[in-house]
């Protein structure tokens, strides 16, 4: 699952710039003004971000940002194109354009849709780490969903277990619920459905018995006409020649005599008699058959009076519960079913109520020890993260996980059975979900003494990429759950050891992950397995970028720019190839 290429048209300062992308570590670099930001900027359009018509180039009618991707068509973003009627048999491409005027109009395989679309299938592509997109930090949801990839197999057989009990115990509820609603109501459906099913007993159809009676009762009621038409059919065949009126088959046999000797010298009239004879006994066959049909002709008024009986209670059925007997049977079955559930009796009801009070219970143990699993390794990954965070030059920072139970206000007594809400020790109750009973968030300290307040409003833009950083590390690398990691501003403020210590950790996270990062630091970008770098030009009247990949001595030639801010410096160009020959012998931090 990988961003294969991004093309941006008419983004800010970049005309037409084109950026392909590898597994591993992609840098971005170039000099200030360059327009490295457009890059982020492009693919956050990309991904559902607001349209701003201020993002056109000037002169250009339009930005168009169109990406490649590689991913599974069992992937939950090719799930949702696919949704969307968007083709993902070759991968995925994603198309954002925004006219000059301000009209934005999105496109996922090869499909028109709407931008929330792009949002959707972003969300399970990409994270985007900048100082405006920490989206997985905002949504609270999310800090539990990293604490879970973090916990593995303690955190998920705990969820196991919870979920297989939440889930009975919704079952069991909604029953009851429906059962207790409304006592009269439940009592006029449960006479509708015995009375139903009484009547269909009574009648005990047959399927496709009104086919068979229908056919009957046409016979019974035309037998006169039918057998006195197979009579006369018969006695024309094979009757006896009254009235002048010959038979057919004493025609045929009059025919078979005249050539009977004067076919034996000519073989053309031999074959011609041959026939003759055919036909004088299919006659023969057929004159029979006639004659069996016309004697078993039944004129029975009374059998005529019990099919029409018979078909009139079917019809009653058949108006009520279908329009067929095989229509009829599954009404019966499914009513005897839905009777079954509800012709409950004060004992039953009573039984039911109190599994629903075990299942509760039940629910508030399991979601105690998915609380307690969770506590632990938040405790864990606070330190793993704190630790993290000492080498991205934010030592004095701690970071702490804090996981409490959703708790509830205080219920009215009796309602306990079918309550939402779950028991804790100490008599608190809880709010549950599917997935626990736990708030989760994950807390910054800045400073040593400074309160813990969510990471979100702790840390500033370039600090928040380096907590996110850490978290990824820490929680999410190897999970899969995002397959390609975007980082923006996560070098403010850092140089440095901090730096070089930033790059090691951004390409340890991209051997499990596509990592993306737009940087300024040299340190960092020789960690980068692909080296991307925005460069601008001008005819003195407009300026433009474009994005080109430099590798050998153009790549020592960028890092030395950053390192030096000469690009032939001696020195320079030195602590360049000095930073790639320790990345390629993985020597670093």
């Amino acid at each position: 699952m990988t961003l294969r290429r991004i093309r941006i048209q008419g983004l800010g300062v970049i005309d037409d710039a084109e950026l392909d992308l590898s597994d591993g570590l992609n840098v971005i670099t170039g000099e200030t003004g360059a327009g490295k930001t457009m890059v982020v900027s492009g693919l956050g359009l990309l991904l559902g971000d607001r349209a701003d018509a201020g993002l056109v180039r000037a002169g250009s009618g339009r930005a168009v940002v169109e990406g490649e991707v590689d991913v599974p068509a069992d992937h939950p973003a090719s799930l949702r194109v696919a949704e969307a009627g968007g083709d993902v048999d070759d991968g995925l491409i994603l198309v954002r354009t925004v006219a000059a005027e301000g009209r934005s109009r999105a496109s996922v395989g090869g499909r028109s849709a709407p931008v929330s679309v792009l949002t959707d299938v972003g969300r399970h592509l990409v994270a985007v780490h900048g100082q405006a997109d920490q989206w997985r930090l905002r949504d609270a949801e999310q800090h539990r969903v990293l604490l879970d990839a973090a916990g593995g197999e303690e955190v998920a057989d705990a969820l196991a277990a919870y979920q297989q009990v939440w889930a009975r115990w919704q079952g069991a509820r909604e029953r009851l619920e429906g059962l207790t609603r409304s006592s009269a109501e439940r009592s006029v459906r449960v006479a509708a459905l015995r009375t139903a099913l009484e009547e269909i007993e009574a009648v005990a159809p047959v399927e496709g018995e009104e086919d068979e009676l229908r056919a009957e009762a046409v016979r019974l009621s035309h037998a006169e006409e039918l057998r006195a038409g197979a009579q006369t059919a018969h006695d024309a065949l094979a009757g006896d020649d009254l009235d002048d009126q010959p038979s057919v088959s004493g025609l045929l046999a009059a025919a078979m005599a005249g050539l009977g000797p004067a076919a034996e010298h000519d073989p053309e009239l031999a074959g011609l008699r041959t026939r003759t004879e055919e036909l004088a006994y299919l006659t023969s066959d057929l004159a029979s058959d006639l004659a069996s049909y016309a004697g078993g002709v039944e004129v029975d008024p009374a059998r005529l009076e019990t099919v029409q009986t018979r078909r009139a209670a079917l019809g009653g059925l058949l108006r009520r519960y279908g329009p067929g007997t095989a229509d009829v049977l599954h009404f019966a079955e499914e009513a005897a079913g839905e009777l079954a559930g509800i012709d409950l009796s004060d004992e039953q009801l009573e039984d039911l109520r109190t599994e629903v009070a075990e299942l509760r219970r039940a629910v508030g143990r399991a979601g105690a020890a998915l609380t307690a699993a969770r506590s632990r390794v938040g405790q864990r990954v606070g330190a793993r993260v704190s630790e993290e965070l000492a080498h991205l030059a934010m030592g004095s920072a701690t970071v702490t996980v804090d996981v409490s139970p959703r708790l509830a206000p205080d219920e009215e007594p009796g309602v306990e059975a079918t309550s939402g809400t779950v028991p804790l020790e100490g008599g608190r109750l809880a709010r549950p979900a599917s997935h626990g009973l736990d708030l989760v968030e994950i807390r910054l300290a800045a400073n040593p003494g400074a309160p813990a307040r969510s990471v979100t409003r702790a840390a500033s833009g370039g600090e928040l990429s380096r907590v996110m950083l850490a978290l990824e590390l820490v929680c999410g690398a190897g999970t899969g759950s995002v397959p390609t990691y975007v980082f923006d501003e996560v070098d403010a403020g850092v140089g440095g050891a901090a730096a070089l210590d930033l790059g090691a950790r951004l390409a340890r996270l991209a051997r499990h992950s596509q990592v993306v990062v737009v940087t300024h630091l040299g340190q960092v970008a020789a960690h980068a397995d692909r080296h991307l770098v925005v460069r601008k030009s001008t005819d003195g009247q407009v300026t433009r970028s474009g994005v080109v990949a430099v590798e050998g001595s153009e790549r020592e030639a960028e890092l030395a720019r950053m390192l030096g801010g000469v690009a032939e410096s001696d020195a320079a160009r030195e602590h360049a190839r000095e930073l790639l020959a320790r990345r390629t012998t993985g020597s670093g931090p």
